[in-house]
């Protein structure tokens, strides 16, 4: 199942519209970045958590997806986030990696870190493999 990082993109837009970008997407890699803007942040002009959880699930989504079988779907069943650090400046970028491909689930992790590589945030996805038989 060969995509580039913007056709996956693209079957995605709400992540999208939030500003997330894909620059590498392999099924044993997804790196995705997104710039800090005022308007994705929370008090004190700190990057909203929300918003990192979203590059989160759009990163460690398209790499479920990209484990898959032919002509099955995924969806997140499961998400564990632990923040480390705030981001009040520059860009984050998301990188995730497969620790499960199995029949039923794909099990993600994703490692967020800041312009200065030091981890935002660590976050454990489960994605239900949807078969269509």
């Amino acid at each position: 199942m060969e995509q580039t990082a913007s056709a996956l993109l693209k079957l995605m837009p709400f992540a999208e519209a939030v500003g997330v970008r894909l620059t590498e997407a392999t099924a044993e890699r997804v790196i995705g970045t997104l710039d800090w803007a005022e308007s994705r942040c929370t008090a004190g002009g700190i990057l909203h958590g929300g918003v990192l959880m979203t590059l989160a699930d759009t990163v460690g989504g398209a790499c479920a997806y990209l484990n898959l079988p032919p002509g099955a779907a995924t969806s997140t069943i499961e998400s564990k986030t632990n923040f480390f650090r705030a981001v009040s400046s520059g860009q984050v970028t998301a990188t995730g990696r497969p620790v499960h491909v199995g029949g039923r689930t794909i099990a993600v992790q994703t490692e967020i870190r800041d312009t200065g590589q030091k981890l935002v945030a660590l976050v454990t996805q489960t994605q239900a493999v949807l078969r269509n038989d």
